[in-house]
């Protein structure tokens, strides 16, 4: 996987980990594995992907105020995989960063 590099970043992400599904997809799949990077680079910059408002407003706040942040973002071009959306969960601490597939939380 390429390295990711953030301009401004709206947070600091700690360590960014993949879940084992996330990662096994993005390494077969090249068209994934820039879907997964974009929604990265979207997630620290404060683009909360495919959540309703008041998520996106929660997490607004969570940037206030230290909390755990959460992203969705939805790609159809991938439901041969079972898979449309995946999650970035950024930590309380912001000492880690999860990408992974909801059915894997």
């Amino acid at each position: 996987m390429n390295a990711l590099f953030v301009l401004n970043p709206a947070f600091q992400t700690g360590q960014i980990v993949a879940t084992r599904g996330v990662y096994d997809l993005a390494a077969e799949n090249t068209e994934f594995a820039t879907f997964m990077r974009k929604s990265l680079d979207r997630h620290v910059k404060g683009d909360w992907g495919d959540l309703d408002d008041e998520d996106k407003q929660a997490n607004d706040q969570a940037l206030k105020r230290g909390t755990r942040l959460l992203s969705a973002y939805n790609d159809a071009r991938f439901p041969g995989h079972g898979v449309s959306t995946i999650w970035i969960i950024t930590e309380a601490d912001r000492s880690a960063t999860t990408i992974l597939f909801p059915d894997e939380y």
